[in-house]
């Protein structure tokens, strides 16, 4: 099982013309690591996944493994090619991933539920990590049916859920679901707080590159007083994209180098922690 604790989906630094800042993501991983987190996912929503390659997936996480120090390392998966996610899941463990992050394939979006499954199934079944399964369908445009999760989750390669769905009434939804052995990570923020009252294991958060030090706080002390100070950060980071907010954060703050994004998306030039008043680290 992953360790419990914050988990920054991280942003993937960029250079100006787009490609992976293996330099700016070395320091990044260091200041996650300061904070006191227990790991980083690397590729996923927040680090732009579907725009990085798989040849780029796999070279980050080479890269990360030289800098990561006491970090677990999570790669996420998300592709809708069966063989793509094999080959990724393979290349996570000769790399020193310690778990995969795995969205549901979200191209065919009238895909039966017994369609998704037997998807999911296929990489659990070839995976040589633990396999961590992403809810957010609001991004895939899939939603994981509990039922399918209960037939997943007593598979020896399932390691758990990150629920980013925002849905209230999946935290005891997927605790019934998923053994205790196994991890359930927030990926909403301002459901954190409730999530940890009803025995999850963390959070996997965007929110967690401009403010680790502050979500490690609230994890490790009295969670419901430190989550009603943060719920206001919270929904000002919120108020903007992610990841352009916090790759315009994290560049004021010289954590890394600047705020590029990979295309289609492009960077913010308006977003400054004065005008969040969100104390960034």
């Amino acid at each position: 099982m992953l360790r419990p604790g914050i988990y920054p989906a991280s942003v993937t630094p960029m250079t100006e013309d787009g490609s992976p800042d293996h330099t700016s993501l070395a320091r990044l991983l260091a200041y996650f690591e300061h904070a006191g987190c227990q790991g980083a996912v690397l590729a996923g929503t927040n680090g732009e996944g579907p725009s990085l390659s798989a040849v780029q997936k796999r070279d980050l996480l080479r890269a990360a493994e030289k800098a990561k120090g006491s970090l677990d390392l999570i790669l996420g998966v998300a592709t809708s090619s069966l063989h793509e996610a094999h080959w990724l899941t393979s290349q996570a463990g000769k790399n020193g991933a310690k778990a995969i992050l795995l969205m549901a394939p979200g191209y065919f979006r009238r895909a039966e539920q017994d369609g998704i499954r037997g998807w999911l199934l296929e990489v659990l079944d070839k995976s040589p990590l633990p396999v961590i399964i992403y809810q957010f369908p609001q991004m895939a445009g899939v939603d994981i049916s509990p039922e399918t999760i209960l037939n997943l989750a007593e598979h020896p390669m399932f390691a758990g859920v990150k629920d980013s769905s925002g849905r209230e009434e999946s935290l005891k939804l997927l605790r019934d679901c998923v053994p205790h052995d196994k991890c359930l990570f927030m990926g909403c923020e301002p459901l954190l707080a409730k999530a940890l009252k009803a025995g999850w294991t963390g959070a996997i958060s965007g929110c967690a590159n401009s403010v680790p030090t502050m979500m490690v706080e609230a994890f490790n002390g009295d969670n419901e007083a430190k989550q009603k100070l943060l719920l206001p950060v919270f929904e000002q980071l919120r108020s903007f994209p992610q990841p352009e907010n916090h790759k315009a954060l994290l560049t004021e703050s010289g954590v890394i180098d600047g705020p590029w994004m990979s295309l289609p998306l492009t960077e913010r030039s308006d977003i400054k922690a004065a005008d969040l008043s969100v104390p960034v680290g």
